[in-house]
């Protein structure tokens, strides 16, 4: 059977979000949340895959995909900004309790909505979303650290290179055995949205604000102390960006977290769809029976 996936659009406080949504709103929620530079369309083949058993939502980022792209005077653009627009969502889906999976961006915006609403939250997958300082890969974060500490134009300009095509395919291909397997369309699709008028402004902000989700891991770790929230890890562990230290560090403190390292990269849904569609599966149908 083949689950439809709907494309919808709702009101957030006074700001339009896209998101994609398929399923039985009565089966349990999952949220996937996306990273940089992408949208939702990160999973376009993943949510019809899951729909069987769950119902999907995966909404774009404001500033990103689909969604809204208010002005930087007219929006913060903060990690705790875009949070604060998922949970609206949420809240005007009628979402309460939920599994979510994160990549990216995405892993800090679901660190905050478990952090706000620890009971919500009924199961976590992490794909290359990170949560310890040990998944920093040199010397990929160096520059975003250095422009976040003193943004000035000598720091600046290798964040612009960030937004290049050159660095949106390297995300995509880097660290995966056969490129052929992922599609360009990725790449073209993040890219068109990158050099829209003021987006390039938009991106810096959220570089200068990236040091606040760092500043929350101790907070995280705490949280998974204590909730013990089930954890699955699916890892591209070619990643330059986040490496498999990442992965493995879920174990400090959460000691029962499932970890599979795969041979790819960054979006390891293009080439790993597969073997992490298997393990969401089975991980959900256990964790959440």
């Amino acid at each position: 059977m083949t689950y439809a996936v709907h494309h919808r659009t709702a009101t957030v406080n006074g700001l339009e979000v896209f998101y994609r949504e398929a399923g039985d709103p009565q089966a349990p929620d999952l949220v996937l949340l996306h990273g940089f530079p992408t949208s939702s369309h990160m999973f376009r083949h993943l949510i019809p895959a899951l729909a069987d058993r769950y119902h999907v939502i995966a909404p774009d980022h404001v500033g990103f995909g689909q969604s809204a792209m208010p002005a930087l005077e007219d929006f913060p653009y903060t990690f705790a900004a875009l949070t604060e627009v998922t949970s609206g969502l949420l809240q005007h889906l009628g979402v309460d309790r939920f599994a979510m999976y994160v990549q990216d961006y995405g892993a800090p915006i679901g660190w905050r909505l478990a952090l706000q609403t620890p009971d919500r939250v009924t199961a976590i997958i992490s794909q290359n979303g990170n949560a310890y300082e040990e998944g920093f890969v040199k010397p990929f974060w160096d520059g975003v650290f250095a422009y976040a500490q003193a943004p000035g134009p000598d720091t600046e300009a290798p964040m612009r290179g960030a937004l290049t095509a050159e660095i949106t395919r390297w995300q995509y291909v880097n660290g995966v055995a056969d490129p052929s397997l992922v599609s360009p369309d990725n790449w073209v699709h993040d890219q068109a949205l990158l050099d829209r008028p003021g987006n390039d402004g938009i991106q810096l902000k959220l570089f200068r604000d990236y040091p606040t989700n760092v500043d929350l891991y101790p907070q995280v770790h705490q949280y998974f102390r204590d909730s013990r929230v089930p954890l699955l890890a699916v890892w591209g562990a070619n990643d330059e960006i986040f490496g498999p230290a990442g992965a493995e560090a879920f174990s400090t403190d959460l000691p029962d977290a499932e970890i599979h390292l795969l041979e790819s990269g960054h979006f390891a849904l293009e080439s790993h769809l597969e073997p992490i569609t298997q393990h969401i599966r089975d991980f959900l149908g256990r964790v959440l029976s």
